[in-house]
């Protein structure tokens, strides 16, 4: 996982929690990295999982939940930090068809190692979109805390289903539908 999800994830605690949280969830853990992350390096993602669990048991907020916020700064993030992606899409569902033939692709060729979920969509009518996520990661929460900030984003309002496709919420539909 790139450093910059960490990064992130511990610009999200000390916004929400305050700077002391982010020590005592990092002195709470045994991490290989000890903490210690660059926006460019490379991590296994089960230390952000860690994390995660440890801010959890510590703010009494589940991990969906804070999964799902981390979703809604990690789209700010990227849309200034990668504004040429949000140029050409006028709407959520134009911006979510992109991901994978698009955003993935370009995201690719700045980091090759880096390891994406995979989002298979199709347009069920004018107002739906269905997108599969795929990712053996498991991070379902943070794909809707995304989706449901494209809306924000483009100014739309909707509701998004989530149907998990197997017992390891590895595979897991949403259907997002305008109002």
């Amino acid at each position: 996982m790139k450093g910059i999800v960490f990064t992130e994830f511990f610009e999200l605690v000390e916004d929400n929690f305050g700077y002391e949280m982010v020590d005592k969830i990092i002195i709470n853990t045994d991490l290989p990295s000890k903490g210690v992350y660059t926006a460019v390096g490379t991590y296994s993602h089960t230390e952000i999982v860690i994390l995660l669990m440890e801010l959890s048991k510590q703010t009494k907020v589940s991990p969906g939940e804070l999964l799902r916020l981390f979703g809604h700064k990690l789209f700010d993030t990227f849309k200034n930090s990668y504004g040429m992606f949000f140029e050409k899409p006028t709407s959520s569902f134009e911006l979510l068809t992109s991901v994978e033939e698009y955003i993935h692709v370009e995201v690719k060729k700045l980091y090759p190692d880096a390891t994406l979920p995979s989002f298979d969509t199709e347009m069920l009518n004018e107002k739906s979109l269905k997108m599969v996520y795929k990712s053996e990661r498991s991070m379902s929460m943070l794909a809707k805390g995304l989706i449901e900030k494209s809306l924000e984003h483009y100014e739309e309002k909707g509701e998004i289903q989530m149907t998990p496709m197997n017992e390891e919420g590895s595979i897991v539909e949403f259907i997002i539908t305008l109002s």
